[in-house]
């Protein structure tokens, strides 16, 4: 037997149910902050990763999913994220010269190679926001916002809190970059060997490590607000103040840092309870040197990934994930070829009207059949046979009340 691929899922329709809700609401909601959907390739040139997510990330290093393009002698990678896809699309279609903000979603599928576990595949779904052209703090509240409201929508608040940070800006960075690499010298040898590379590649990686020795040093470790410039700090506090006025609660924490290059001054992640070690249902933040350093203008950015999977694992922990299925507003049983014709016509005619309707096409018995239209949970049933043709007429019947009405078989409808 072919199995699926490490990593993978198979959904079934009850589950797809769950995700065609979520992603409703998520949908809604972006547009209801003025965002438009847009769509990427699910696969891009390499490169466009390793300067955009960044060559000292573990996605860059270790995740991506890399292969030779067949036709040309490039190398082709699956998207690992959606954020560097969106910053090419806009530059390659001169979209930078429009109208500003420029504010698009996307719901996609993305690929990295990591250990499987609960909330982490290899072919994951993701809900993120972009947002261009705007530096304001008050743009940051807005992308938060747009996450905070999907998850009250979702019923997730206040199990799913809102945790927030700075990392300051290449003016402040060094300073803060430097500190941490003393810190962290004077304590090497209580470091993890990922964390040692760290330490030479990307300092600021080793505040989120998850590894105990790291964690503990990490609590100790120097933090990034106690090093911003003047101008991150004020942003800072104004992004504090427009979230208090929108009336979203959220926790300053110095461990946030966000895995990838790209990120500057403002960084959250949404941290949902009870869902394993994989907590974190969404992750955010400003890159603001993004859209330059792939060959734009310098265009302020922000945006946030949200994991559709997590987000229902923070559902179901809350009891969250029952939804009401979809039942026929009529099941049609069938005795004889003549019926299951007529039958099938009428099926047709209220499916073209909108109506979910079902008959037999698995030859059952009528028992059989009226034991399944039972599971279904049909509203009504008609029995159709010779009779029944010949006459042009049927019995409908309310299958919670067990009241019967008799309709025309050619001119019956639901409107």
């Amino acid at each position: 037997m072919i199995r699926k691929i490490k990593g993978t899922m198979d959904i079934f329709p009850e589950e797809a149910a769950l995700f065609q809700y979520i992603e409703g609401v998520m949908r809604e909601e972006a547009q209801n902050f003025g965002f438009g959907e847009i769509r990427t390739p699910t696969f891009e040139n390499t490169e466009l990763f390793v300067r955009g997510v960044g060559d000292t990330t573990d996605v860059v290093q270790k995740e991506m999913y890399t292969f030779a393009d067949r036709d040309e002698n490039r190398s082709i990678s699956l998207r690992p994220e959606g954020t560097a896809s969106v910053v090419r699309a806009l530059i390659e279609n001169g979209k930078c010269s429009e109208a500003m903000p420029l504010k698009y979603y996307y719901i996609i599928s993305c690929f990295r190679h990591e250990k499987p576990q609960a909330g982490r595949s290899r072919e994951f779904f993701q809900f993120g926001t972009e947002m261009f052209g705007t530096d304001s703090p008050y743009a940051d509240a807005t992308t938060i916002a747009l996450a905070h409201s999907v998850f009250r929508r979702l019923g997730l608040l206040p199990n799913v809190k809102l945790h927030i940070n700075s990392i300051g800006c290449p003016a402040c960075r060094p300073t803060y970059r430097q500190s941490l690499i003393d810190y962290y010298s004077a304590h090497k040898e209580c470091i993890c060997d990922t964390c040692k590379e760290r330490l030479v590649k990307n300092p600021l990686r080793l505040i989120d490590c998850k590894n105990p020795d790291c964690a503990a040093l990490a609590k100790e470790a120097p933090r990034t607000t106690d090093a911003l410039c003047e101008g991150c700090s004020e942003n800072f506090e104004k992004l504090k103040s427009a979230l208090d006025a929108m009336g979203i609660e959220y926790v300053v924490d110095p461990a946030i840092v966000r895995g990838l290059d790209y990120y500057t001054g403002t960084v959250f992640e949404f941290i949902a309870e009870g869902i394993g070690a994989q907590s974190t249902v969404c992750g955010g933040g400003r890159y603001n040197g993004l859209v330059s350093s792939l060959g734009g203008p310098d265009l302020p950015g922000i945006g946030f990934g949200m994991g559709l999977t997590r987000v229902l694992l923070a559902m179901r922990a809350l009891g969250l994930d029952k939804l009401a299925p979809k039942v026929p507003k009529l099941y049609i049983a069938t005795l004889g070829e003549g019926a299951s014709l007529v039958a099938l016509s009428i099926v047709e005619r209220l499916r073209k009207e909108g109506v979910y309707a079902e008959c037999d096409i698995v030859g059952r018995s009528l028992k059989a059949q009226m034991k399944y239209a039972n599971k279904l949970g049909a509203e009504y049933t008609l029995i159709v046979g010779d009779a029944e043709v010949e006459a042009g007429k049927a019995p409908l019947r309310n299958m919670q009340s067990g009241e019967q009405t008799e309709v025309e078989l050619a001119t019956f409808t639901f409107l």
